[in-house]
C-alpha cells in the first residue's frame, strides 16, 4: 500500500468513528445522554421532595430534554402538580404526561 491509499483508508475510519458518536432523529449523542440521565435525576429528586405526589409511582425518562412522566397517581390534580414540578426542573424543554389516575375499587 502506498502512503497515499492509507491516509485515504484513515480518515474513512476516523468518518465511521466519529459518526458513531453523532445523534441522529433516533439515537441520542453520548452528550445529550449524559445531560438527558442529569435530568432524569433532578426531575426525579423534585418529584420525592414534592409532598403533594406520590413519586414512587411516577416513571421519568427523558429524551433530548423532553421529560416523560407514566405511571399512577392518585388524582388529576396530583398528575398536574407532578407535571409542573417536571417543568420546574432546569433544563428540561417539554413534558409530555402519560400519567394515569388510579382508579377506585367498585363499592358494593
Amino acid at each position: 500500500m502506498n502512503v497515499r491509499t492509507l491516509l485515504v483508508a484513515g480518515i474513512i475510519g476516523t468518518a465511521t468513528v466519529m459518526g458513531g458518536c453523532t445523534a441522529t432523529r433516533t439515537q441520542q449523542s453520548a452528550g445529550e445522554y449524559a445531560s438527558d440521565a442529569a435530568i432524569t435525576a433532578k426531575v426525579k429528586a423534585a418529584l420525592v421532595s414534592a409532598k403533594d405526589v406520590s413519586a414512587v409511582d411516577v416513571n421519568v425518562e427523558t429524551f433530548r430534554r423532553t421529560v416523560q412522566l407514566s405511571g399512577f397517581v392518585n388524582s388529576q390534580a396530583e398528575a398536574a402538580r407532578a407535571v409542573e414540578v417536571a417543568r420546574g426542573v432546569e433544563g428540561v424543554q417539554s413534558v409530555r404526561n402519560d400519567l394515569r389516575v388510579k382508579s377506585s375499587p367498585p363499592t358494593r
